[in-house]
């Protein structure tokens, strides 16, 4: 008999071979809901035993003591955060140093990628509190919600004023620059009046990368503690098939690369540029970037306490106890 798991995912493409059955496992019944927003929390779900979460709130929920829902060192989501930085084209912004005394939006404080966003730019001289920070919505079409959570600031970081979309402060001049891994719609059109902060992001990522080697992870992939206490070898499973899904996708992209111009070289070019896994699952792999992230959290004040890597991850993707160091 298998055990069925609903897990709620943002529609990445690697999870495609899952979706479609082309992967799937003996052990388990895995049943993915696609979703737009993640799970708000996945311990007091009803509908979920499984999903795709914030890296910085999962740390949140360990750092207050809330057990509920145990972390796997599989991050699901990784990007590097450079090429998140948008202006305007007649900005004379060139690097994240010129964001210095600057006014910037985010789409979220706490948010994961928007905390590495900052880690990048506190490499470049600029700390929090070297500007001026706006939390709001980035377009007309999304949510008005509370995006300070808490970590409000007045004079430092406060909500966008009259709760108006970032694209129209930006486009106005009343914010220098935004932080946002989406664009917003028309952004890739030729007549945008938008643009990446910096020139040649390619380039900055790379260098980033040689420094700190990883591709930060922003989202990983909880379960709920009650769920791995009765099955404990289901941690195991679950990443195994993910992993699984996300190579037969890198292959099945590499034969199909000629879907969109240009695909072809940028594989090339990525093969490159990252060594061969860069973004391997498993604990001992990702534990620098897993510390660093930490540490940016309580450097940045988004966490009262310095947490350890050994504290917000007790079982490592094979299912075996991380012990502490």
């Amino acid at each position: 008999m298998t055990l069925r798991i609903r897990i709620a995912l943002r529609d990445w493409d690697y999870m495609t071979p899952m979706i479609l059955g082309d992967v799937s496992s003996s052990k388990l019944d895995i049943q993915v809901d696609r979703v737009g927003t993640l799970v708000s929390h996945l311990g007091k779900s009803p509908e979920h035993e499984a999903a795709e979460m914030s890296f910085s709130r999962y740390i949140q929920l360990r750092h207050d003591g809330d057990e509920s829902v145990v972390g796997i060192p599989n991050f699901i989501m990784r990007g590097f955060r450079h090429r998140c930085v948008i202006t305007t084209k007649n900005s004379g912004l060139t690097k994240l140093g010129d964001l210095a005394g600057k006014r910037i939006g985010v789409t979220g404080w706490r948010d994961s990628g928007n905390t590495w966003t900052r880690a990048a730019l506190r490499r470049e001289g600029v700390g929090v509190e070297d500007a001026m920070w706006y939390a709001g919505r980035l377009t007309e079409a999304h949510p008005i919600v509370d995006r300070l959570d808490g970590f409000g600031r007045p004079g430092l970081i406060e909500a966008c004023p009259g709760e108006r979309p970032m694209v129209e402060l930006l486009r106005e001049g009343e914010l220098d620059a935004i932080f946002t891994p989406f664009m917003p719609e028309g952004y890739f059109e030729p007549d945008s009046p938008f643009r990446q902060l910096l020139p040649n992001f390619r380039e900055d990522e790379r260098r980033y990368f040689d420094e700190v080697g990883y591709v930060p992870g922003m989202h990983l992939i909880g379960v709920k503690a009650a769920i791995i206490a009765e099955h404990p070898w289901a941690v195991a499973e679950l990443s195994s098939v993910i992993d699984q899904s996300q190579r037969v996708w890198a292959a099945k992209r590499r034969k199909y690369a000629e879907t969109t111009p240009w695909m072809f070289e940028e594989i090339l070019n990525c093969a490159r540029d990252l060594p061969e896994g860069w973004d391997a699952s498993g604990y001992a792999f990702n534990r620098p970037m897993i510390d660093d992230f930490a540490h940016e959290l309580h450097v940045q004040g988004i966490m009262k306490r310095r947490m350890t890597p050994e504290e917000l991850f007790a079982f490592d993707v094979d299912g075996q106890p991380i012990q502490s160091a």
